[in-house]
């Protein structure tokens, strides 16, 4: 399941106040993603993989199982390479 809105190859936007929820304990992680860390809503995307890299302006907390990240700005996640992802600075255009 991916929702998220395109931006280029290998890449989605991610609105300001996305969060994303990691889960690191097997040996393949796994992303959900939600658009508000607010709103009660299904998630937007789960991917396989592992976050590498946050550039953009977050807040992260640490949990039993992985990580929340939730984002103060828009971004970009990007696949760097198989099950890898990072999340960029965005251009601002979904906030």
């Amino acid at each position: 399941m991916n929702k998220l809105a395109p931006a280029g190859e290998n890449a989605w936007e991610l609105p300001r106040h996305a969060r994303i929820v990691v889960y690191d304990e097997r040996e393949r992680g796994l992303l959900t993603i939600y658009d508000c860390a607010a709103a009660q809503k299904p998630p937007t995307a789960q991917l396989l993989g592992r976050l590498n890299r946050v550039s953009a302006d977050c807040e992260r907390e640490a949990t039993p199982t992985g990580e929340r990240v939730t984002l103060r700005e828009p971004a970009v996640l990007e696949r760097t390479g198989e099950d890898c992802w990072n999340v960029e600075r965005g251009s601002g255009a979904n906030g």
